[in-house]
């Protein structure tokens, strides 16, 4: 049946020579798949252009319960952005989170609270006019709240390591092996602290951020089955110097 959704595009795919799947994260039902005109034509209701990476869009679609790729009818941007799709630097950024949140919300389903946080975080991102380098840092790290995952800050005393896998700050190293020393552990303690109003404030190089974006995605990869290597993690560490 005709549903009227909104949703964030994460990524658009070929899928054969008259349509593409388009995968984006609803409001209404989480992360699905949608068929989309490869093409457009005169008479279509659906362009192509409206689906870059973290698009706003509102749609109808049609959708069968035991289909695994849904239509889409006619398509238009629920908010528009102004920045993101033509600045470089958060073009990158938006790459880089949208393959990140493929594979973070492949299992999640209706989840309002998520799907405002998603959808303020872009629009802060495209209303945002300078000092937005460590973005994408502030964004992963308040994100694990919403999936679950957020550490365990309560204990956390200066000279401490980060247990990757028990999500917690330790005095001695863990035995397995899989935690961050003490001076990456205060950095990611740091990052814990910010928020997109101030983490201007919080002044890093382009090794530190590059590192603790390594730390992130090594956390998730612990954290989440089948998230795989992110093939925009190199693009986006070459940005911001």
């Amino acid at each position: 049946m005709l549903q009227k959704l909104r949703g964030i595009v994460l990524c658009t795919l070929k899928y054969n020579d008259k349509s593409n799947i388009v995968r984006i994260y609803t409001g209404q039902g989480g992360l699905q798949s949608f068929l989309i005109p490869a093409a457009r034509s005169r008479k279509s209701l659906v362009s192509a252009v409206l689906f870059r990476p973290l698009s706003l869009v509102e749609f109808e679609s049609d959708l069968r319960p035991k289909a695994s790729l849904h239509p889409i009818k006619e398509a238009r941007l629920w908010v528009a952005l102004n920045s993101v799709p033509y600045d470089p630097y958060k073009t990158g950024i938006a790459l880089f989170l949208a393959e990140f949140l493929q594979r973070a919300l492949s299992d999640e389903v209706d989840n309002e609270p998520l799907f405002a946080y998603l959808v303020h975080s872009i629009e802060w991102l495209d209303a945002c006019e300078t000092d937005f380098a460590n973005f994408h840092l502030v964004f992963l790290m308040r994100l694990s709240r919403f999936l679950g995952l957020y550490p365990n800050t309560d204990t956390f005393c200066e000279g401490d390591c980060f247990d990757l896998q028990n999500a917690c700050f330790s005095r001695q190293p863990p035995l397995h092996g899989m935690f961050v020393r003490p001076d990456e552990a205060a950095r990611i303690r740091l990052l814990l602290r910010m928020n997109y109003k101030t983490m201007h404030l919080f002044g890093m190089n382009r090794t530190e951020r590059n590192r603790c974006l390594d730390i992130i995605c090594q956390y998730y990869r612990l954290h989440l089955p089948n998230f795989t290597e992110l093939k925009s993690l190199p693009v986006l560490q070459a940005l911001f110097s």
